[in-house]
């Protein structure tokens, strides 16, 4: 009932809430600002312009029960606040560019990697997203990380913490849960999982939002298909193997791979593996 009295209240106040081609056009905005020798320029000013307005449709479209607290800035200030933050969000998505071409030898030049990597979509999403959300802006934080989520396979929540240099191999099935920590020089490879074991709830059995998530340290590398559940810490310079289910702690500088019995194929050559 409440989203057909939020669609029937959006009706009435004449509102629509931001489409995915709008939402396209806000990130390629912030592509040129950022990134006009790839990509093209564009005017800050226009970025603050289209911003604002989907601030405001956000905030007026907010439900009075939501979770989310509201800002105490307006659309306007809240836009020119995520506008001066803008350039430490350039500086962390070129950390997160120099990884995935450092990484990946099938990377011929950092160009390449911007505009054909679904790594650099995904994060380009997800970093102006994380400023929104730290900027407490409702709803289209998320709005703009399901974008990514839809266009890559890469799922990411915006209150999610990830350092710099963030790397992402291939990327497909990867999720990031909202209380998870990422230090810097995380390398990720496609089907990973950081995920939430169980969830505490209170007595009335309604889910807490507690931390739930990973932390993992500076460092580490995740092979692909393994999921880290719960709120447990992989030490800085891991290594973790594929296909792996983990929900206790790793010490710092680990290998962990899985272990299974040797035995004689009767396999030679190319016969067999």
């Amino acid at each position: 009932m409440l989203s057909l009295n939020l669609i029937a209240k959006e009706k009435m106040q004449g509102l629509q809430l931001p489409t995915a081609t709008q939402v396209d056009s806000l990130l390629g905005l912030v592509g040129r600002v950022l990134f006009p020798e790839v990509f093209g320029s564009a005017g800050a000013s226009e970025l603050q312009s289209q911003l604002a307005a989907f601030i405001d449709i956000v905030l007026r479209a907010q439900p009075a029960d939501s979770k989310s607290p509201m800002p105490d800035l307006s659309a306007d200030e809240l836009s020119r606040e995520f506008m001066r933050r803008l350039p430490s969000v350039g500086k962390l998505l070129q950390a997160d560019i120099d990884a995935a071409a450092a990484n990946d030898p099938a990377a011929t030049s950092k160009v390449e990697v911007m505009c054909c990597y679904p790594a650099f979509t995904a994060m380009l999403h997800y970093r102006v997203a994380h400023a929104l959300y730290e900027l407490a802006v409702p709803l289209l934080p998320r709005i703009i990380t399901e974008r990514a989520h839809e266009r890559t396979g890469i799922d990411i929540h915006p209150a999610a913490q990830i350092g710099p240099a963030f790397g992402i191999d291939h990327g497909t099935g990867i999720v990031i849960g909202a209380t998870a920590i990422i230090g810097a020089g995380v390398m990720v490879y496609q089907g990973v999982t950081l995920g939430a074991k169980h969830f505490t709830r209170d007595s009335e059995g309604h889910v807490l939002d507690l931390p739930r998530h990973p932390i993992v340290e500076d460092y580490v590398t995740i092979y692909s298909n393994t999921s880290l559940l719960g709120r447990i810490r992989i030490g800085h310079h891991s290594v973790i193997g594929g296909n792996l289910w983990i929900t206790h702690d790793v010490p710092p500088y680990s290998q962990v791979r899985q272990s299974r019995a040797i035995q004689q194929s009767g396999f030679v050559d190319g016969d067999g593996i």
